[in-house]
């Protein structure tokens, strides 16, 4: 296994650790989590770079790299959603598009093409990393000023969950726009399922 495909497999090794430190309340939790998530997302940045600048692009990467970054997003916006930092509808939109965008694929590897992420799945997925990177932002601050300051954060709680969701309701956006380009660019597959 290559470099690329390491770091591949290291965000999806990391997902449970985030989303125990996003779940388990202790000390700075969310400042933790948002680390970890900040080394997952990394990692997508790296691995990419690493496999186009050295030439180590598999068909194994191009399949895993994206199921990777579907694994890591999905399961942190399923605990915003537990939390009450998300609505469910734009995590079920989300879900809807990833499913559909996956089945796309299988349908294609079956049949030995590889479909490689476009350049709008590309803005989504950052779309998603930043905001869900503010939303940690924003929990961990709360959380340190809450800890070390006597100031009266009252004020904040309710803002939070509204921030959230405007975040992830603009990354739902990015979402839809590159699951109908993903459907329309693919859709000789679609017309052979």
């Amino acid at each position: 296994m290559n470099t690329p495909n390491k770091l591949t497999m290291l965000r999806i090794i990391l997902v449970p650790f985030i989303v125990a430190a996003t779940m388990i309340v202790f000390p700075f939790h969310y400042l933790i989590a948002g680390l970890l998530f900040g080394v997952a997302s990394l990692t997508d940045m790296f691995d990419g770079k690493i496999a186009r600048r050295d030439n180590l692009i598999t068909d194994f990467g191009k399949f895993a790299d994206p199921l990777a970054d579907k694994i890591l997003v999905i399961s942190i916006l399923v605990c915003f959603v537990s939390l009450g930092y998300s609505m469910a509808t734009p995590v079920i939109i989300i879900l809807l598009r990833e499913f559909s965008v996956t089945s796309i694929r299988l349908v294609a590897s079956a049949k030995g093409k590889v479909i490689a992420a476009n350049m709008w799945g590309k803005v989504k997925t950052v779309a998603q990393i930043i905001a869900i990177s503010v939303i940690y932002l924003i929990l961990a601050l709360y959380d340190i000023l809450f800890a070390y300051t006597s100031l009266d954060l009252t004020f904040a709680v309710p803002l939070i969950p509204i921030i959230s969701n405007v975040l992830i309701w603009i990354t739902t956006i990015f979402t839809i726009i590159s699951g109908v380009k993903y459907i329309y660019d693919n859709k000789e597959v679609i017309k052979d399922m």
